[in-house]
């Protein structure tokens, strides 16, 4: 084996250096987040309140726009769970899972079809203890962070038969299905749907499990080891 392989090969094993497999198990029983309706008229205007404003902001667009109108609006932060939408509306920071859930329901509003999303991201240890004790500070839990990777929310949205795209609502953005590794790398993605099989990208997404993804540098190293 030449230098060269060598170092591909390693580039190849360095996803297997990062416990993808333990993080996985941390989050494997981990529910989507879904905000509460207390099933009374405070929740109820919130509610309606959220849909307005995306209505407004959509202003006649394709309703497959993402709405980046709800990450200018909150900060993305520690969020203490349960919360329910009349709490929810008031607050200046949310986390991700409360960034989702709305993200979700607004796509459903519009008639898209959108399914909650897990993500698995790296990130480093530095970030990571930065994160948590911001969390800790806000008495949030931090159950989302295992070492350097992360447990994330966002919403798998059909844009054509079979086909998903991934929408970030903390980061407010398309998630590119060509991952490259390193810092904020997509590693693991579940997503909670009834059908079969989606394709994200070249990716082949098989619902209601988590599944490791495999970045552009890993793939071409494989194909040239092979």
């Amino acid at each position: 084996m030449s230098l060269a392989e060598g170092n591909e090969l390693r580039e190849v094993n360095e996803t297997d250096l990062v416990d993808v497999g333990g993080a996985m198990a941390k989050w494997e029983h981990f529910p989507a987040s879904a905000i509460l309706h207390h099933g009374k008229p405070c929740c109820r205007v919130a509610r309606e309140w959220i849909f307005s404003t995306d209505y407004s902001q959509l202003n006649g667009e394709n309703p497959l726009t993402g709405p980046r109108w709800l990450r200018l609006k909150y900060k993305w932060g520690a969020s203490v769970w349960p919360i329910s939408w009349c709490e929810a509306v008031r607050q200046k920071t949310l986390d991700c899972g409360a960034l989702a859930s709305m993200a979700n329901e607004v796509f459903v509003m519009r008639g898209v079809k959108s399914y909650p999303a897990q993500f698995i991201q790296q990130y480093t240890e530095e970030a990571t203890r930065h994160w948590r004790e911001s969390w800790t500070d806000g008495n949030a839990s931090d159950h989302w962070i295992k070492d350097d990777l992360i447990y994330h929310e966002g919403c798998a949205v059909v844009v054509r038969e079979g086909e998903i795209r991934l929408w970030d609502a903390s980061a407010g953005w398309w998630m590119n299905p060509k991952q490259f590794g390193g810092y904020g790398g997509l590693v693991a993605l579940r997503v909670f749907a009834p059908q079969a099989e989606f394709s994200w990208g070249a990716h082949r997404i098989a619902p209601g499990r988590w599944q490791r993804i495999q970045n552009e540098r890993q793939g071409l190293a494989l194909a040239s080891a092979g």
